[in-house]
């Protein structure tokens, strides 16, 4: 094992422990067998409805706790995100739909949606779970907005860098199931909303542009609990670390990608401990013909740049959902040097930069992290490492087998 193997097997091992903690299906399983299940304890039977990237892996946590209780269960949720044993389940009805850019199946999603609700029986109670995604995957549009309204705001929105709070605010404004639409179709049912929070706050009314919010009158009598958030998996990553020293950030980033770049590699450049963990989203303003890439590898290649031939640093930047942008990958593990390794492939990091395209030079210099579809979805997760090699060693040779 090489030090670069070595370094990234320890980054990786810690993305791996705080993925686990903010499961989806654990912990909407937790969250239905613990108190804020007794909000269904009268109701002979329950429906559930899972929108988001982890849809899938929180409708399986219902089932594993409500069991035959559960008549029915609506799951809308992205491409290639669905667990192909949801599909088995009695009375489960999945819907894969468009994300990031919303599409006519988020039409034909968000109506089903609200037949779904509307329909329920008297004595039936509703579980909603709702996780990062759910805005682009289901929508039902106010009178006059059109599907390329819906498109063009989306992609106005991802182009130019704006913060998701933002985003989800300008969302509702053009729909009729958002920002406590839906749950006001409820007439007095009892229901439960359980959410995974990847926006600032952890608001109900901003999660998937407040899909689970309450209306404009306020209290409705829905419980609302977020089942996991960013700070879940940051204090998993200090918990798997044990044995070395961790800096956690308390604030959440939401700032531009290089930007944050320069913060965090100065911040590992001059720390006193070897990890630094940060949790948030940033945001990446794109050229008119961006090349291949999401946030979290454009933020690591911007690092990459910058810490290029110091042999000291690592850093790992990954989506929690294990998607990044438009890629399939959920971010990037750079040292210093990527950026070598991309020139020797013949690319230049500075234009990959420029023109959004840092999946490309990512790729050639080997630094893409893959986990496909991980059924959570709380922001981004950026860890930085400042080991030496003999030292990263030691620390997985001390680990429990199987980690």
């Amino acid at each position: 094992m090489t030090a670069r193997d070595s370094r990234r097997h320890l980054l990786l091992t810690l993305l791996r422990a705080a993925l686990a903690a903010v499961d989806g299906r654990a912990r909407t399983r937790a969250a239905l067998e613990g108190r804020a299940g007794a909000v269904l304890a009268r109701a002979p039977a329950v429906r559930v409805a899972a929108v988001g990237k982890a849809a899938a892996a929180m409708a399986r946590g219902a089932h594993d706790a409500l069991g035959a209780r559960m008549a029915s269960c609506l799951v809308i949720t992205k491409d290639g995100h669905v667990d192909p044993a949801l599909r088995s389940l009695p009375g489960v009805e999945v819907l894969e739909s468009g994300h990031p850019v919303p599409d006519q199946r988020s039409l034909d999603a968000g109506a089903r949606l609200l037949a779904f609700v509307r329909s329920a029986p008297p004595d039936t109670a509703l579980v909603l779970l709702v996780s990062g995604g759910a805005s682009s995957l289901a929508e039902v549009l106010a009178p006059g907005a059109t599907l390329e309204d819906l498109r063009g705001l989306n992609l106005a929105g991802l182009a130019s860098g704006v913060a998701i709070g933002e985003l989800n605010a300008r969302r509702r404004d053009i729909s009729l199931i958002k920002g406590g639409r839906l749950l006001g179709q409820l007439g007095g049912r009892p229901a439960l909303a359980l959410l995974l929070s990847d926006v600032p706050g952890d608001d109900p009314a901003v999660i998937g542009s407040g899909l689970a919010a309450a209306g404009p009158a306020g209290p409705d009598g829905v419980e609302r609990v977020v089942v996991a958030s960013i700070k879940d998996a940051l204090c998993a990553v200090r918990t798997a670390a044990a044995g070395l020293e961790v800096e956690v950030s308390e604030t959440r980033f939401s700032q531009d990608a290089e930007r944050l770049a320069v913060r965090f590699a100065h911040e590992l450049h001059f720390s006193r401990v070897p990890l630094r963990v940060w949790g948030g989203e940033s945001v990446v303003r794109l050229p008119p013909q961006p090349g291949r890439g999401g946030r979290n590898q454009h933020l690591a290649l911007a690092v990459a740049r910058i810490i290029a031939g110091d042999e000291r640093l690592v850093l790992l930047a990954a989506g929690t959902d294990g998607t990044d942008g438009v890629t399939d990958d959920a971010g990037a593990l750079v040292d210093g040097d990527t950026c070598a390794r991309a020139m020797l492939a013949g690319l230049d990091v500075e234009d990959c930069l420029r023109r959004a395209d840092s999946a490309t030079a990512l790729a050639a210099a080997g630094d893409l992290v893959h986990t496909g579809p991980t059924g959570t979805n709380v922001g981004d997760l950026v860890i930085g490492l400042k080991l030496a090699e003999a030292d990263a060693r030691a620390w997985l040779a001390a680990q429990p087998a199987g980690r």
